[in-house]
């Protein structure tokens, strides 16, 4: 039986932020439109990772539906750290990159937000809560979204 924060089938989600000329993607668990007007959402990440890093030096970060596609993604972009495995130059290396908004993305998401942080809340537990709004958006396909339960399907979250 699953886990009670596993049972619902969610959108898998990349971070991209951005500081310094250097760029680090990673896969975000805990995402939510919490607001439509303004639109805003909330992110959960964690503070000790590269992702934390880059975006306590910036106001942008870009918000990507993954794509079916980007099944082979999770692996380096959620389970290895950006500090200490270069996740930009894996994905140029195998070609996964294009761009939007003047900003580096994943090629073939099936959507784009570009966001601002607003705040960020400390709440406890591992995580740190950033409110972000949106700035613009693209919807490139609403189709073959990756979800949840593809990961579990294919073995990568048990």
């Amino acid at each position: 039986m699953k886990r009670p924060w596993n049972i619902v089938d969610v959108p898998i989600y990349s971070l991209a932020t951005y500081a310094g000329g250097k760029v680090n993607m990673n896969i975000c668990t805990y995402v939510n439109a919490i607001s439509r007007k303004p639109k805003l959402y909330s992110i959960g990440i964690d503070p000790e990772t590269t992702t934390y890093q880059l975006l306590s030096k910036s106001e942008v970060a870009i918000l990507q539906i993954l794509h079916q596609n980007h099944i082979t993604l999770i692996k380096p972009l959620g389970k290895r750290k950006g500090m200490e495995f270069d996740k930009a130059a894996y994905l140029h290396k195998n070609q996964c990159l294009d761009t939007w908004q003047k900003h580096t993305v994943l090629k073939g998401a099936c959507a784009y937000l570009l966001l601002r942080k607003e705040s960020e809340l400390e709440i406890g537990g591992d995580h740190r809560i950033f409110i972000f709004s949106t700035l613009k958006y693209s919807t490139k396909s609403e189709e073959e979204i990756l979800m949840f339960n593809d990961l579990v399907e294919a073995g990568v979250i048990l």
